[in-house]
């Protein structure tokens, strides 16, 4: 696989989007996240979308540039309609909302609909952290085709309705849960696809409704399972509460748009640690609880335990230093766009 400098695929998906119709602003912001996923280790959510949204961008499903309006707010809440734009920067906004909302009033929930997707979902709740504040947030693609099956059933009635919190500490690598209530991260099935490489059982099945390990079983009818495996009734559990405080909440609803447009909601909520005791001793025990979790003894298999959030702040560091490795069929597609785009994409 080729790898590429983060700032040279940075300036890349900037050049993309710029040349279709993005402004410099948008773009550098969708591009932020992005290359952000990828340093982090989650291709899923990386340059592997830049295609998918520049053709969503071609039909109308993100619309650059769209108003963001802030409705039914009170002094602690807020609904945000983001009228299919960007979901970084609508939810960006959102977040920032709920961050200035929980300085001034101790805790905020900001619900969002009507916005395009939102990337790494991890990236909101660090907002949040990095201001001193606990971070929430939890997304479900509102009536957009659904990828994954309750527990019991083989048709897709339900999204990867993806949950993450973050809290603020001492530590260097920020305290980060990021998770889908599915088995998996449906952009982990394409980069698996584009790698040909196959997947564990117990992440899909094919149209038949037999367990596969074929990650191109997805496109040709496939359906992915709720996070648990064998207790998978617990993922579907936690993807019905997502899906109703993301989508059923902020007036999404459930089920499929035939129209098929992705549409995140979201659930936003911010807090203030300081409302129960010393903002400093808060993150100092959040520090010494991460550090106790760490001296765990390994299990057999295992070199040492992490706490949530310090593998992907290792994978950012090194890659920052060696590089991105980007999927041959990826690169292809981008290098294709880029001649298309022309000579300040190229360059």
């Amino acid at each position: 696989m080729p790898v590429v400098m983060s700032d040279r695929l940075h300036r890349l998906a900037v050049a993309l989007y710029e040349h279709a119709g993005v402004t410099p602003e948008e773009a550098r912001v969708v591009a932020d996240h992005q290359i952000g996923a990828n340093l982090a280790g989650h291709d899923s959510h990386g340059v592997v979308l830049l295609p998918t949204y520049l053709e969503r961008i071609r039909k109308g499903h993100i619309v650059p540039g769209a108003p963001i309006d802030v409705l039914d707010e009170t002094a602690t809440t807020a609904r945000v309609d983001g009228h299919w734009g960007f979901g970084q920067v609508v939810s960006t906004r959102a977040m920032d909302l709920a961050i200035a909302k929980a300085r001034r009033q101790r805790v905020a929930i900001v619900s969002v609909f009507r916005q395009s997707h939102v990337g790494r979902l991890g990236d909101y709740p660090l907002m949040a952290a990095r201001a001193g504040l606990v971070g929430l947030m939890m997304c479900d693609s509102g009536r957009a085709p659904k990828q994954v099956a309750p527990f019991g059933g083989r048709e897709a009635r339900l999204g990867t309705n993806p949950l993450s919190i973050a809290f603020p500490s001492d530590l260097e690598a920020p305290v980060l849960i990021d998770m889908a209530t599915s088995a998996v991260a449906g952009g982990k099935l394409l980069v698996a696809q584009a790698r040909r490489e196959p997947i564990p059982l117990g992440w899909l099945l094919d149209r038949e409704g037999r367990p596969t390990t074929d990650a191109g079983a997805f496109r040709a009818g496939g359906v992915m399972l709720p996070l648990g495996g064998p207790q998978g009734y617990k993922g579907s559990a936690l993807s019905f509460a997502v899906e109703t405080l993301a989508a059923v909440l902020p007036g999404l609803g459930f089920g499929v748009d035939p129209e098929g447009r992705h549409n995140d909601g979201a659930f936003l909520l911010a807090f203030d640690p300081a409302a129960f005791r010393p903002l400093g001793d808060f993150k100092a025990e959040v520090t010494a609880f991460a550090r106790y979790v760490k001296a765990t003894p390994p299990a057999e298999g295992f070199t040492e335990v992490l706490y949530p959030g310090e593998i992907e702040y290792r994978t950012e560091q090194r890659r920052r230093r060696e590089g991105i490795p980007i999927e041959d069929a990826t690169w292809e597609k981008l290098t294709a766009l880029a001649r298309g785009a022309g000579t300040e994409a190229l360059r």
